[in-house]
């Protein structure tokens, strides 16, 4: 019997600016623990790790929840001058920082620094006996930030997507209630496939040069108002990709229409503040993973039946790709169907997460397609059109 080869680790390059993984996405919110229990519940996080006033943190209170090789940190401020409280205030709940892991966090700011990034926070190191985890952040578009993390010794990212602790200061949640549940009954939601910034009008290109010339991102896609609109509302997309393929990041900006796009809506919710308008989670099994999610209480857009009268003539006939997933269930759940010539996708929008429509989530499968459903523009469009009206903001 032959003796298997061990397998190599992972290596993580050495450039400045080698992005190797989302490191974490952290969301500033009203009440950390509260947050912490809806998106368990919701969406079937882990609530893994905390530092807040019992771990010794005078500040913020934060809640490490994954699952799968998401991990989100939400936090909150515990008096009025810290600056989660503040943009809370301001913005309601929202995605505040994108972060990376890369092989050192102080020569990737440094560098991104020096390509005419505006820095947020210099590099700190966290350190204790364990190991150490270096951050250091720039300013992106609006209220966000981009932090570069590096990690040595036990807060390695290995160790990390193992359960090890995110970082010094950090305990482990015990007892959590829902955490054997969601662990019995699991979402499957396996990675941040991307994630969607609203800028103002006239801003995308300006930013689309920033992550090139500052992160070296390359434009991967672009949509403009002849691909994303409707009778009343339109919009201009333009998709930043790391390099690797391994991050996202579409970038939109309101277009000319008779009535009010959701981007304009967004900003007329943030005083005009660019951010993150939804986070697009990837499953590899849409129908399972939808099924749960609406069973805990999800809700998503409503798409009238008449999609799928013309769906499957344009995916399977004009396109001529065979969707292997039960048709009839793919309409019962309500889930939207894409194709290109790599091959197709699944994709499904949440209503915004709050009373404020600033942010929601996508749940997307691909089965080949690297797009983003460009022939479910439309449909999306007039159901968030719809969703607009209800709520006044048409």
């Amino acid at each position: 019997m032959k003796t298997a080869l061990p397998i190599a680790p992972a290596k993580i390059s050495t450039a400045p600016l080698a992005l190797s993984d989302i490191d974490h996405v952290r969301l500033y919110v009203g009440n950390a623990r509260q947050a912490a229990f809806f998106y368990a519940q919701a969406f079937g996080f882990q609530v893994e790790q905390h530092h807040d006033l019992t771990t010794g943190s005078r500040s913020e209170a934060s809640y490490l929840l994954r699952q799968g090789n998401i991990r989100l940190l939400l936090t909150t401020g515990l008096h009025e001058h810290q600056p989660a409280c503040q943009e809370v205030a301001k913005y309601g709940d929202g995605v505040k920082d994108i972060a990376f892991t890369v092989a050192d966090a102080t020569k990737a700011w440094e560098q991104a620094v020096s390509h005419g990034a505006h820095a947020a926070s210099e590099p700190t190191e966290h350190s204790d006996a364990h190991g150490s985890v270096t951050t250091a952040s720039i300013h992106t578009f609006g209220r966000c930030v981009h932090t570069f993390v590096s990690r040595r010794g036990d807060y390695s990212l290995a160790r990390l997507k193992s359960g090890g602790l995110f970082m010094p200061g950090y305990a482990r949640v015990k007892d959590f209630p829902l955490n054997a549940y969601n662990a019995a009954y699991p979402c499957g939601l396996e990675c941040v496939d991307h994630l969607v910034g609203n800028v103002g009008l006239g801003a995308m290109n300006q930013w689309v040069q920033w992550y090139s010339d500052v992160l070296g991102f390359k434009l991967f896609k672009h949509f403009d108002d002849k691909d994303i609109s409707t009778e009343y509302s339109a919009l201009m997309s333009k998709v930043m990709d790391s390099g690797s393929g391994l991050i996202k990041i579409p970038i939109n900006e309101p277009a000319a229409g008779r009535a009010k796009s959701q981007v304009q809506e967004y900003l007329d919710f943030t005083n005009n503040v660019p951010g993150v308008q939804h986070l697009a989670f990837r499953c590899n099994d849409a129908l399972e993973t939808v099924s749960e999610l609406r069973r805990r209480g999800v809700d998503f857009l409503r798409l009238p039946d008449t999609y799928y009268d013309k769906v499957w003539d344009r995916v399977e006939g004009e396109l001529h790709t065979e969707v292997r997933e039960d048709h009839n269930r793919i309409k019962e759940l309500g889930i939207l169907v894409d194709a290109d010539d790599e091959g197709y996708l699944l994709q499904l929008f949440t209503m915004p997460l709050q009373d404020r429509p600033t942010l929601f989530i996508e749940i997307i499968c691909r089965r080949g397609s690297q797009s983003f459903g460009k022939g479910n523009f439309r449909a999306l469009f007039e159901s968030l059109e719809r969703e607009q009206a209800r709520r006044g903001n048409l």
